[in-house]
């Protein structure tokens, strides 16, 4: 018998060294606005108030912390030696686009953290966590040690809850995590299907790949992450994504598609195999029918989707529907904008759509659901995780501020070489280690 269970969303907190690098090859927003100034308090009250939003919805909201940046393990581990300002001097004078890999804030996407699978999914039913190695960028593959730390001091009891590490930080094995994963299903706690996208088989230089932009996540990745999370054939599909949308700057399937319960919404050019994807997903999907939603280029041309982030939305469960959760700029691009408002009146699953500000956020890359981690869990298992991270009003307002109290309003490159900087974040996630209850996940608490 089904347990009761609920869709936790667990959003990545804006870190303090938010800024515009453009470290991200193959996502247009990422290098549209490099070296723009950035406001990295703007994008973590942006951020939170999001979290909050949805917290006063009814919805399970957690928060992730940010990392450490710049990550002077990092510097000192690729030759740069002395005192803390030593080395960030050196590698400011030397080698910026490095400190600039390593002062980034894009752990703030926690779709990329990890894939999760839930206890109803799993062999031994427990939920299971894989930190994404994210290999594809330097700047965002010194992630996944502390990701980590962060995952298993939130989730601990390994009763519920079991954790891997990430797969080995090669391309033949490059690992995106969520983006490139969703779960349909009939209910939360029914056994569900988990599909896998790729974009590119490693060991097969003959099978169809993209041309421009690289392919972030590999079939061999996927498949490892399946045996991991001992998932049967049963609750498992793999999907290859169209070439053509990554050399469109589809970096990752959830800038093309997006799915909840038993609905799918996607654009037509999201899959290499459609016919066959959704055939897979119908064979396996137990208990409900699929809607698949899907997008043509005549409704949507590609690049608007691209620039809207139209997939890159949350799917939620309401009760009259379901409703999107849009940023504005889908409301700024003519033809998503009517689409989304043909969308509602089609009598379809979708019933409603809410607008969300994360314009910090989407001038880097990334939407509503690059911010947020899904973590499907029963009542036993939302009993067992710890609590501390769950937004309410009291952890709102803690929060925002110590937001106020640690955060600039402005950020450049040349700031990324400042000791107060670091000293300044050091000294904010310390004490963000105290508010969420977390203990010590940091190099520099260790």
């Amino acid at each position: 018998m089904a347990r009761h269970a609920v869709e936790a969303n667990f959003d990545g907190l804006v870190g303090p060294t938010h800024n515009y690098a453009g470290l991200s090859w193959g996502n247009v927003a990422s290098k549209s606005n490099v070296h723009a100034v950035s406001n990295p308090k703007e994008a973590a009250l942006q951020g939170l108030a999001k979290m909050k939003r949805l917290a006063d919805r009814g919805y399970v909201q957690g928060v992730l912390p940010p990392h450490e940046r710049p990550h002077l393990p990092t510097l000192r581990a690729l030759g740069f030696a002395g005192a803390d300002a030593e080395v960030l001097e050196a590698a400011a004078s030397r080698h910026p686009s490095l400190l600039a890999a390593v002062s980034s804030a894009s752990t703030m996407w926690t779709a990329n953290a990890a894939t999760v699978s839930p206890s109803a999914d799993t062999a031994d039913h427990r939920v299971h966590f894989t930190p994404a190695n994210l290999g594809a960028k330097f700047h965002r593959s010194i992630e996944h040690p502390v990701t980590g730390r962060a995952l298993k001091a939130i989730f601990t009891d390994e009763a519920y809850f079991a954790h891997h590490p990430a797969l080995p930080s090669v391309s033949q094995f490059g690992d995106e995590g969520a983006a490139n994963h969703t779960r349909l299903c009939s209910g939360y706690g029914e056994p569900g299907v988990e599909l896998f996208v790729y974009g590119q088989v490693a060991f097969n230089e003959q099978a169809p790949a993209p041309k421009l932009y690289p392919a972030r996540q590999t079939l061999e990745a996927s498949q490892a992450i399946a045996r991991l999370h001992g998932l049967s054939k049963d609750h498992v599909v793999f999907a290859q994504q169209n070439p053509e949308a990554i050399d469109a700057g589809v970096f990752h399937n959830d800038v093309i598609a997006v799915g909840n319960s038993n609905a799918l919404f996607y654009h037509e050019m999201a899959f290499l195999d459609e016919d066959k994807v959704l055939g897979d997903i119908r064979s396996r999907l137990k208990g409900a029918e699929l809607e698949a939603i899907r997008v043509t280029s005549e409704d949507v041309p590609l690049e608007d989707a691209v620039a809207s982030y139209l997939f890159n939305s949350q799917l939620l469960n309401t009760p009259d529907g379901m409703m999107l959760a849009v940023p504005g700029e889908c409301r700024e691009i003519e033809t998503v904008s009517r689409y989304l408002d043909d969308l509602v009146r089609s009598g379809g699953p979708i019933t409603s759509v809410e607008v969300f500000d994360v314009k910090q956020s989407m001038r880097n890359g990334g939407g509503p659901a690059c911010l947020r981690l899904r973590v499907v869990l029963s009542d036993e298992e939302l009993s067992a995780m710890h609590r501390g991270v769950i937004m309410d009003d009291a952890l709102y307002e803690r929060l925002t501020t110590w937001v106020e109290a640690h955060y600039r309003d402005e950020l450049v490159q040349s700031d990324l070489g400042d000791p107060m900087l670091l000293e300044e974040v050091r000294k904010a996630l310390d004490e963000l280690t105290g508010i969420l209850g977390l203990g010590a996940i940091y190099d520099f608490q260790l």
